[in-house]
């Protein structure tokens, strides 16, 4: 065991997703949020004052904070390495919005930190933790497909600089559709398929520059880096195939579609954003029309920081949480494979690999008193 009672948390990042975050954590009885940190340390004041946090400063506020235990690192993606990398030097346990890093090298050196300090990283989306996933993960144990085959993922629209007040970051190095959405669905076929070995992937971009649609910065335009349209294919340790497109240039919107094909039926699985939806079980018998079914959903579900308060439980337990860094390494080395393959024009090789996820009991309550 280590330490007893409800494990401190702090934040640092008070940006947009700050919200949901902290809704949800301060409803977690085993979890206590004591500070939040910004480089803007008027924005984190406003949000502790939001949500009854009880410090607010600057992230090295958070960090030097003796009963902080977890930090919950939730700045932009191209510091979510460094800012975990001082939460681990600082001897803290870390829970980093996705993706772990924006390169291999940093994510690498990540994990070897936490490794030699014995302390744990975990990464989002922890959506794989909830039951619309959970139940999906269930259907393709027991066999209610057969042997899955393929997968097929869709998640576009016209972009987030249509409701964004500050979307440059999206466009960045380290985001766009890929390395923005992309977690959601590699997380949620890995969760279900298994790790990926190698994938093939083109991209592009309908334009240089974009440009803020909504609040006091409208009208402002920005350069994009990145490819805002990306289609994949990719090829699973298990055999299984999937094909998947992330875009930020379809005006027809289309999100939250992972369809996975296997020798005896088809699943639907819910939005990989989400922690809840309907899972939906498909078959053709006797060459009629296919004949659908509602798979009974197994949890309870909850929000963002549900990956924070497994964290929280395993540490006090001494076992192991879920969606660990090496899994969120695993998305990584596959969402970098993606694009070295789009400015290649070649198949990637995914070097690394990550065993099987553990699942989360069916009567796990997140608001019950466990510590």
């Amino acid at each position: 065991m280590t330490g007893t009672g409800p494990v401190g948390v702090g934040v640092i990042g008070a940006g947009m997703i700050s919200d949901t975050y902290l809704d949800n954590l301060r409803s977690f009885p085993d979890v206590r949020v004591l500070a939040i940190g910004d480089l803007d340390t008027a924005r984190a004041a406003a949000q502790a004052a939001r949500h009854q946090v009880p410090l607010a400063g600057g992230p090295e506020d958070v960090l030097s904070h003796p009963d902080v235990e977890i930090v919950v690192n939730l700045t932009i993606p191209a510091a979510h390495a460094a800012v975990s990398a001082a939460a681990i030097a600082a001897g803290k346990h870390v829970w980093s919005e996705k993706p772990i890093g924006i390169d291999r090298a940093s994510a690498r050196d990540l994990l070897t930190a936490a490794d030699a300090a014995g302390l744990r990283v975990g990464v989002a989306p922890d959506t794989i933790l909830g039951p619309g996933l959970q139940t999906a993960r269930r259907a393709v144990l027991r066999g209610d497909i057969g042997v899955p085959l393929s997968a097929h993922t869709t998640m576009q629209y016209i972009g987030p600089d249509t409701f964004h007040p500050d979307p440059e970051f999206l466009f960045a190095r380290g985001a766009g559709p890929l390395f923005d959405m992309g977690p959601y669905y590699v997380s949620a076929l890995v969760s279900i398929l298994g790790p990926i070995d190698r994938v093939m992937a083109l991209g592009s971009q309908a334009r240089a520059t974009r440009e803020i649609q909504v609040g006091d910065r409208a009208g402002t335009a920005f350069p994009v880096e990145v490819p805002t349209h990306v289609q994949t294919l990719a090829r699973f340790e298990g055999g299984a195939a999937a094909d998947s497109v992330f875009s930020f240039d379809a005006v027809l919107a289309r999100s939250g579609v992972i369809e996975i094909n296997g020798t005896e039926g088809a699943l639907v699985v819910p939005d990989p954003n989400t922690f809840g939806g309907e899972v939906r079980v498909g078959r053709v018998l006797g060459g009629a029309e296919p004949s659908w079914e509602t798979v009974e959903p197994v949890g309870i579900e909850a929000g963002r920081g549900l990956g924070v308060l497994d964290m929280a439980r395993a540490i006090r337990a001494d076992t192991a949480h879920i969606a660990t860094g090496r899994l969120g390494y695993h998305v990584l080395d596959t969402l970098v494979a993606i694009d070295e393959s789009i400015d290649a024009g070649v198949p990637i090789v995914v070097d690394s690999s990550v065993e099987p996820l553990p699942l989360v009991p069916a009567d796990r309550d997140p608001r019950q008193v466990t510590l």
